[in-house]
Formats: structure tokens, sequence, C-alpha cells
């Protein structure tokens, strides 16, 4: 039921926006709107404002939205009306209300992200866990419970890691511009610091997911290498770990962190699936023991892995990153670029063929993120749904021709030649980019039983 109430109130919101941008700037040029929607359908709700001309409707299908403005080629108008028609507005006034659409989903984005600085978000302290073994990270010297201090992209100056999300972020962006990203790391908070190089442009990286930062070897938080929960008929249970033990050293070797402790169990197993006995030296209220730890065999894909029956690693340290409100503001603007560009990247790379058609979502994926993110907490689902505006606004930006972007192509070459674009093309155009849109739809919708079935 949350995920559903999240992802209605999302789509609702992301529309309404939309639409009203549209709306607000038809009203501001002077155009007669005859219909605000929201959804499409059968009516739940309308109203009338009075002595406004405006009819304002909630549908039953909340997957689009409309602004209907007085226009000639819909159908007789009255004469004395003809001035406040659309098709007759000057194009400078005509693009601007089709543009204000796209251009409210990215102001809303930046609002979003606005509020998020200002109010604040705990999230983890930028400091490493053990570095996946052969990946980028280990072979540039990274060996666990580094402090990020600074991070810089490409030849860019070198800006502060608030937080473990925001080193993310940024490793993100980099892999998929295949641009290196330097690091200033310390050995604790506030120590000296020392540069490493992530040969990120050596990856060859096609689509965002976890495996993109398996090979980047920076997959989670430093966290304690403590026992959490016990299962009762686990491994850790028949073993005799108990929630608390903190380990040391797993067959003489130090452990330097959560994630290590669970590379090791993982690899306790060997090619054929027969479990390996590990000696685990660990420390239970203050004092030293020696377990013998059994891993249990269990298949993920096409390798054996091992298995405790434990939760394996405590919390990582958390921080609150807050913005004031100038720079709390100025932060949405850059993030709400960073995302636009970085989608655009994205989509040019999918064309192109550069990158994996994986990377299209769909409403099932949505649905499911509106629903996690909501479960997080409220900043959570507030950044989501910054994201998905984002990604609204530069969608329909696109020059295709059934999207606003498209229709400002054609005002484009109305202003190039003088001369709108003719029937015959009009009705040729909309055809090719109902196609266009549909495959990806369909596309996405693969996607997204793809990921549900996997």
């Amino acid at each position: 039921m949350t995920t559903l109430i999240a992802f209605v109130v999302a789509l609702g919101l992301l529309i309404a926006v939309h639409e009203y941008g549209h709306y607000r700037v038809a009203v501001a040029c002077g155009i007669k709107v005859l219909r605000f929607s929201v959804g499409f359908g059968k009516p739940l709700l309308r109203w009338q404002k009075a002595g406004s001309p405006t009819e304002f409707v909630l549908c039953a299908l909340p997957l689009g939205g409309y602004v209907r403005m007085l226009d000639e080629r819909e159908g007789p108008i009255d004469p004395a009306e003809r001035h406040l028609a659309f098709n007759t507005q000057p194009l400078r006034s005509r693009a601007m209300v089709v543009a204000a659409g796209p251009l409210a989903n990215l102001l809303l984005a930046v609002v979003l992200y606005a509020v998020v600085n200002w109010s604040g978000v705990e999230e983890p302290k930028p400091v490493l866990a053990a570095p996946v073994a052969g990946s980028l990270a280990e072979r540039a010297g990274l060996s666990g419970g580094e402090w990020v201090r600074e991070a810089a992209v490409g030849e860019d100056d070198a800006a502060a890691v608030r937080s473990f999300e925001d080193l993310r972020w940024r490793l993100t962006q980099a892999a998929l511009s295949n641009t290196d990203m330097r690091l200033a790391v310390a050995r604790e908070e506030g120590g000296a610091t020392r540069e490493i190089t992530l040969s990120l442009s050596e990856l060859d990286v096609k689509e965002a997911d976890a495996r993109l930062f398996q090979r980047i070897g920076i997959v989670s938080p430093w966290t304690e290498p403590v026992m959490g929960q016990i299962v009762a008929d686990g491994a850790a249970a028949a073993a005799g770990l108990r929630e608390g033990d903190r380990v040391l050293r797993v067959d003489g070797r130090p452990v330097v962190d959560g994630a290590a402790l669970r590379q090791r169990i993982r690899a306790g197993v060997d090619a054929d699936g027969k479990a390996v006995e590990q000696v685990w030296d660990i420390v239970r209220a203050g004092q030293s023991l020696s377990l013998a730890v059994l891993p249990r065999p269990e298949k993920a894909g096409e390798v054996w892995i091992g298995r405790i029956g434990a939760f394996v690693g405590a919390a990582p340290a958390m921080t609150t990153v807050r913005y004031g409100f100038l720079e709390g503001a100025w932060m949405g603007v850059q993030r709400t670029w960073e995302v636009s560009w970085l989608t655009l990247k994205m989509m040019g790379r999918m064309v192109v063929g550069e990158a994996s058609l994986k990377n299209i979502s769909g409403p099932l994926t949505i649905a499911d993120y509106a629903g996690k993110s909501a479960a997080m907490g409220f900043t959570q689902y507030l950044v989501f749904l910054a994201l998905i505006s984002v990604s609204l606004g530069v969608l329909n930006l696109l020059p295709l021709p059934v999207l606003d972007g498209g229709h400002l192509m054609y005002y484009l070459w109305e202003g190039v030649t003088g001369r709108g674009v003719s029937d015959v093309w009009l009705e040729r155009l909309q055809r090719g980019g109902v196609a266009v849109l549909l495959a990806l739809m369909c596309v996405a919708l693969f996607n997204d039983i793809s990921r549900l079935v996997g």
C-alpha cells in the first residue's frame, strides 16, 4: 500500500507541476485556457472558479495530463475571441508556453533538492570499507578505513566530500563519463592526506548498476567487524558466535571491517561447493577467543558462496549533511544541472550504442523506488521526487514530435524559415514520434519485468 500511495502521489505532483507550468505561462501570455487536467479517463473531481474560463479536472488514470487552450485548429471559435487563441499568438509566446512545462519540472527539482539541503539528511560518513579484491580501488592502494576528504573528477578542482553518498554520486558521474577521479584520503579524521587516482576511464562503463561499484571496488562505507543478530539454526550459532562479538582475524589474517569479514565468509567454500573451516579470533566482553566457523555453502548464480546465518557488521557511522539557505539553494541548482546533463549524456550514449538500454526504467521500477524511498524517510522521498522530476523535464525537452521538445523544433523551423511545418509533415512526424515512444515504453517495461523476475 505504501508503494502504491507513494507512486500515485509522485506521479500526481510531477504531472500537476508540469501542466501548471504550461497553464501559468499561457495565462500570462493572454491565452484562454479551457481545461487543466491531471490524469486521463473518467473525471473524479472538477471545479471552476467564478469568473474563470478554466475548468480544473482530476481524472482516474494519473498517467499524464493536459492543458487545453482555445485553438482554431481544434474547431471554430468566436471571432471576438480569436486574439485569445493559442495558434494566433506570436512565435515567442507559443514557444514559451510549450517550454514552460519541462522547465517547471526542473524548477521543482531545484526546490526539492534545496529543501533536502536545508533540512539536512543523515548519511554515512565518507569512510571506505575494504575494497573488493582485484578492483580499481585496491590497485590504487586503498585498503579500507580511509577517510575521503576531497574528490576531483578529471582536471576539475577538488571539492570537499561531505558523505559516502556524496562520494558515490561523484563516482557515478566520473565512471559514466569515462573520466579518472582523484581522491585525497587520510587514515583518520583530520589526519594527513595523500592523493590516489582511480582509473575509471579503464572501465568502459555502459550502465550504472551494482556491478559498477564492484568493479570500482568502493561498495559500502566502513563498519566495525562485529556480529549482529544471530540466526538460531545458522552456522554462526553452531560455531558459538554471539551478538556483539568483534572479529579481529580470520585464519590469522586481520579483518579491517564488516565488508572484509563478509568477503571472507563468502570465500569459505571451495569451487565444488564444499565448506572450508575457518578459525576466527574474536573479542567478547574484553576476552580473546578463537572459534572454528564452518560457513554453509549456497549457490549464487554460477558460483558457490559461504553463509553463516547472521547479520555481519555494525551500522556505519553517520553524519548530518546540511547547508545554509544560499548554499543549499545553489547546491539544488547544481545538482539539478548535474543530473540533467548526466541524463542527456546517457541518452546520447544509448542512441549511439555506447550505453546499455537496460538503463531505461518504466513505471514498475519507478513505483518500486517510490515505495522504498518513502519507507526510508521523507527526505529520501524528496530526493526521489527531484530525480524523477529532472528526468521528466529532460525527457519532455527531447526533439521528439509528440513531446514538448518536438513542438519547440517546429517553432525553431518556423523561426528560421518564416513558415510553419506543413500538415503532411506534421502527420508523418507525429506518427514517427509515437512509434519511437512506443518502442521506448516496450524497452522500459521489459527492463522492469527483468528486474522484478531477476
